[in-house]
């Protein structure tokens, strides 16, 4: 079976409504993060079809819980789970930010296969960038405990902005040890077909 029915079977498990160009796209970075992870060790995870369970599919369940135009990916590493979203959303414009040049390297020439004009790619440590413009939504999957994340990214989102981490199980400890800063809004959630284990996004914001 192609990549492209496999990902058709994962969709239909959900309510996302994704184009075929949409589809396209989501396969082709799967095959582009393949052949790349051969030599720069990107990611952990090797099958193809795994890839569209645990980076495709894992990123793309948080795009209907997306507020606003303006968003920034923290830690992305390989352009997860940014570059998905950005692909399933090109009215709205995503920085994806990282420290580490293979990873920015991936994610350039992502983008020019892929033909994304809503992406900004910068290579920076998330302490040390300070944009222009900030956020709607400052987002971060397996970047660092909910803690570290707010305190790193306190300078980011704009005043009605908010934090959105991508978790496993609901981080108990993490929400109960935030300081008064910090303001613990929600927990959604997420359902991704054929993922083992539990996800769910935390929603917070500066108080």
């Amino acid at each position: 079976m192609s990549l492209l029915e496999e990902l058709q079977i994962l969709l239909d498990k959900t309510e996302l409504e994704v184009t075929d160009i949409q589809k396209n796209q989501l396969v082709q970075l799967v095959e582009l993060l393949f052949k790349w992870n051969k030599a720069y060790n990107l990611t952990a995870v090797r099958d193809p079809k795994q890839m569209l369970v645990k980076h495709i599919m894992d990123s793309i369940v948080v795009s209907p819980h997306l507020q606003g135009n303006r968003f920034i990916d923290v830690g992305t590493g390989p352009g997860l789970p940014g570059l998905p979203l950005a692909i399933l959303n090109p009215d709205k414009q995503f920085v994806l930010l990282d420290s580490l040049g293979k990873r920015l390297r991936f994610i350039r020439q992502a983008l020019l296969e892929l033909g994304l004009k809503n992406v900004t790619a910068v290579q920076s440590r998330v302490e040390e960038y300070n944009p222009e413009h900030k956020f709607d939504v400052v987002l971060s999957r397996a970047f660092a405990s909910l803690g570290d994340m707010l305190f790193w990214c306190k300078h980011l989102p704009n005043e009605q902005g908010h934090f959105l981490a991508l978790k496993g199980q609901f981080p108990a400890l993490e929400v109960a040890a935030l300081d008064n800063n910090f303001e613990f809004i929600e927990s959604i959630s997420l359902d991704v077909p054929n993922l083992d284990g539990e996800r769910c996004l935390v929603k917070v914001k500066r108080v």
